[in-house]
């Protein structure tokens, strides 16, 4: 089983049988964290997915590793600020697009290079498949340059293609108000392209209603979206 919880705007706990999964962590309570080995994510240096507050998860409990957006920088001045330790910072991979490593034995990160900063996250455990968008996603922009837009719809199309036709367990993706009428459109263009069972939308900026209109929009989709009303919600779904 996978049980994941959201914690706020992009941030989720994803527990899985062997191992914990905790992306983009900035805002929103953390539960007890169950005594497994920790996974750490931030996508990018935006302060809406990034927040130093994630290095105090290093208190020695449990074994951990943090996979961070490459644009996220450990100078000298940045880790006095964030209070990074050597111990911790040793425990840190910055990671670029279209790189591949293990955080533990038998979890395999895969990253894809982002429409906007960092990477997104596509996570192998326990037998199940785990993706995080972070800021990959089609931002289409009204009242953008015309050239602009079409390249963004381009680059994220590009971008997404080493998933196409992959079996996905869960997938975190943006579904954002701010874009208007091109809201649903990465949303869509992901599952349409991806074998993925289930989705959890975010970066909702707490307009939860927006997933009852992309299902009305997209019935045949809907059974793939699982709606979020409020942060601290937990789901748990099968990983077969």
């Amino acid at each position: 089983m996978i049980r994941a919880t959201f914690l706020d705007h992009s941030g989720f706990l994803v527990e899985l049988e062997d191992v914990c999964l905790l992306f983009d962590w900035w805002k929103g309570s953390l539960p007890p964290l169950p005594e497994k080995p920790l996974a750490v994510f931030a996508s990018h240096r935006h302060e809406d997915h990034f927040s130093p507050a994630i290095f105090s998860l290093a208190d020695g409990t449990r074994p951990i590793r943090f996979l961070l957006g490459r644009d996220i920088h450990p100078t000298e001045k940045n880790r006095a600020r964030w209070g990074l330790t050597d111990e911790t910072a040793s425990l840190c991979r910055f990671l670029g697009g279209n790189e591949r490593v293990e955080a533990f034995p038998g979890v395999t990160v895969e990253t894809l290079p982002s429409t906007d900063e960092g990477v997104a996250f596509v996570v192998s455990a326990c037998g199940c498949t785990v993706y995080h968008a972070g800021d990959l996603h089609w931002w289409h922009w009204e009242g953008e340059d015309k050239a602009w837009n079409r390249n963004m719809e381009v680059n994220f199309k590009r971008f997404l293609q080493p998933l196409a036709g992959r079996h996905i367990h869960l997938a975190m993706v943006p579904l954002d108000p701010r874009l208007e009428g091109a809201s649903d459109w990465g949303l869509q263009y992901f599952l349409e392209l991806t074998d993925t069972q289930t989705v959890l939308p975010m970066h909702q900026w707490g307009n939860f209603g927006l997933t009852e209109q992309f299902c009305a929009r997209h019935p045949d989709l809907a059974p793939h979206l699982c709606p979020i009303t409020a942060p601290g919600q937990s789901f748990t779904f099968p990983s077969v």
